[in-house]
């Protein structure tokens, strides 16, 4: 077994993890390109933690221009073994309120232009995502959430939208009408490519509107996220207090197969493998290539 190492990225209104003792900032070099921001590593209790803000610190750079793959890359090389995904959302339906975090185990990507794999021309290779959300970290989550008295409700399925623009109105009630729970813009391909990495991934969905869809509300603006987004800030942080505190020490096998996703995944002949791109998997697909 493995030490468990706890992943936090901070989505929108989290660009810091205060608490943590014995910090330090490290900058990761990636061969896949310039990650959000530096990592900030310490320790809560005694679970080891890894924290990034996806944004870069500040919020400079928009869902569509975040380098994922340099993201969970860095991540993995830290030994990051279990990510939760804090993210700001809109929500679809009415029980779904404001100030809610929603633990969502589904997800439909919607977004385009974005680079989704590690993979590609010289190695090939096909993960299941079926279950992206790893259900023992979720119900860790929840335990932290329930210890902390957060309003929040498990499971539900979030769909993510290129943006950096807000929904038209045919767009919202089009994924409302097909049964979607939550909107955001940065699940894909960050839940994609945790699985490829072999890390355990979940997301907190923190509910900062409902889109544009409810007659009583009106279209959605950054005023009104921001305003909610602090109120989530201070809530997501406890969650992950309390997390880390309760934390196991070793690294759980995955009920849905994360922690040995490439099993029996890489299609590409060892002959045929492209070495340049062999180099790049060095820290995604360790484990697999050392064994080969």
């Amino acid at each position: 077994m493995s030490e468990a190492v706890l992943g936090i990225i901070g989505g929108s209104g989290i660009y810091d993890l205060p608490g943590l003792s014995d910090l330090r900032e490290e900058r990761i070099e990636s061969p896949w390109g310039e990650p959000s921001d530096v990592l900030r590593i310490g320790r809560i209790g005694k679970t080891k933690i890894v924290f990034l803000p996806r944004h870069g610190r500040g919020h400079a750079i928009p869902p569509s221009e975040i380098n994922y793959r340099a993201n969970i890359d860095v991540m993995k090389r830290a030994g990051v073994t279990d990510l939760v995904s804090l993210s700001a959302c809109g929500s679809y339906k009415a029980e779904l309120y404001p100030g809610l975090f929603v633990l969502v185990d589904q997800f439909v990507d919607r977004t385009s232009g974005r680079a989704s794999s590690f993979f590609g021309r010289g190695c090939a290779a096909h993960v299941s995502v079926a279950h992206p959300v790893g259900p023992a970290l979720q119900g860790l989550i929840a335990e932290a959430a329930t210890a902390e008295g957060l309003p929040f409700v498990r499971g539900g399925t979030l769909v993510t939208m290129e943006g950096p623009q807000f929904s038209t109105y045919a767009e919202s009630m089009t994924y409302k009408t097909l049964g979607y729970d939550l909107i955001g813009m940065t699940a894909m391909p960050e839940a994609k490519l945790a699985r490829e990495a072999e890390i355990t991934y979940a997301t907190v969905a923190m509910v900062t509107d409902y889109d544009c869809w409810h007659e009583e509300h009106g279209p959605v603006d950054v005023a009104a996220v921001v305003k909610v987004l602090h109120e989530n800030a201070d809530k997501a942080k406890r969650l992950v207090a309390r997390l880390a505190a309760d934390f196991p020490p070793e690294r759980v096998p995955c009920p849905a197969g994360s922690h040995n996703a490439l099993d029996n995944a890489l299609i590409t002949a060892p002959e045929m493998r492209d070495p340049a791109l062999l180099a790049k998997l060095d820290a995604v697909a360790g484990r697999l290539l050392k064994a080969d």
